[in-house]
């Protein structure tokens, strides 16, 4: 049976017409899983940080004899931001989850008093703001840790509540409002590094990496998020190389405990006296946004 031109091009017309329906449902399918993906990425973020603090505050405070009982505040509640994370990571829903959500404000907001206290406690030794008072009185930059595994957390899950062809955070395409979180993140994480490298007087050349790869990496990807949006490879290598910087940093300060007198053997002396083993993979972690970040915002229209 011979079929006529008219049915041959109705079949043509079908077959395109599928074609292009299934194009558009992989389309927003890839869309919606960068989306929910972008958020996975900032839950896990905001889980390796959590999980620095919760070291180091655990150790930090413990040496401090929790002379105060606001001192218990901080590990408890990197620990349920740690959990946060975990859970986050591994949840693919398209929306926001309510305890999550409540976890990440409460995470933030302890962050942000610690600061707080820790100003204090530098302003209320004699000299005040000094050099002297910042290298060994409370250090600011602990807490400050928290808040951006709270901030990191929360926008995660503002995230999932966006739609997916189009998020917005604060009045802004998300892929901006999340890189500039995750740039400015990573300079004060670097400046906090600055200041305690600093203070060992650069005595090993790769004290130098975290003080100039991060930086140049937040200068990048704080230019992607502001200016058209476009491919940026340098950018995405130079997040790269600081999620590498973190995890070499923490290898060498492993190895810095083990070089004091005893080494790993005399561990509750040397931790506390050694390079801050939980302080380097907090580069890994804003990487680990700021790579999440920069894909998003790559794919946003101008």
């Amino acid at each position: 049976m011979t079929l006529s031109r008219q049915t041959w091009t109705g079949v043509a017309c079908a077959l395109a017409g599928a074609a292009a329906v299934a194009a558009i449902s992989r389309r927003r399918k890839t869309e919606r899983l960068l989306h929910v993906e972008t958020s996975r990425a900032f839950n896990r973020s905001s889980a390796l940080l959590a999980c620095s603090v919760l070291t180091d505050s655990a150790m930090e405070h413990y040496r401090g004899a929790f002379s105060n009982v606001a001192m218990y505040v901080p590990p408890a509640v990197a620990t349920f931001s740690l959990l946060a994370g975990f859970h986050g990571g591994a949840d693919r829903t398209p929306s926001t989850h309510a305890v999550r959500h409540a976890i990440y404000w409460s995470a933030a907001l302890t962050g942000l008093a610690g600061t707080g206290f820790h100003l204090y406690n530098v302003m209320k030794r004699p000299g005040g703001w000094s050099w002297q008072n910042l290298f060994y009185a409370a250090p600011l930059g602990a807490p400050t840790a928290l808040l951006l595994s709270g901030a990191l957390g929360a926008a995660a899950e503002r995230l999932r509540n966006q739609p997916a062809h189009e998020p917005r955070l604060l009045g802004m395409p998300a892929g901006k409002a999340l890189g500039l979180l995750s740039g400015i993140g990573l300079a004060g994480t670097a400046g906090e590094a600055a200041l305690l490298h600093f203070r060992g007087s650069f005595q090993h050349k790769a004290m130098y990496a975290p003080v100039s790869v991060p930086p140049a990496a937040s200068a990048l990807l704080l230019h992607a998020s502001l200016a058209k949006p476009q491919p940026r490879w340098l950018a995405r290598a130079m997040l790269q190389l600081s999620w590498l910087v973190g995890w070499v940093g923490t290898a060498l300060h492993v190895r810095g405990v083990a070089r004091h007198h005893g080494g790993w053997r005399n561990w509750s002396q040397n931790l506390f006296n050694g390079p801050p083993v939980p302080a380097p993979p907090s580069f890994s972690a804003l990487a680990l946004a700021g790579l999440a970040a920069l894909r998003l915002r790559e794919g946003e229209r101008q």
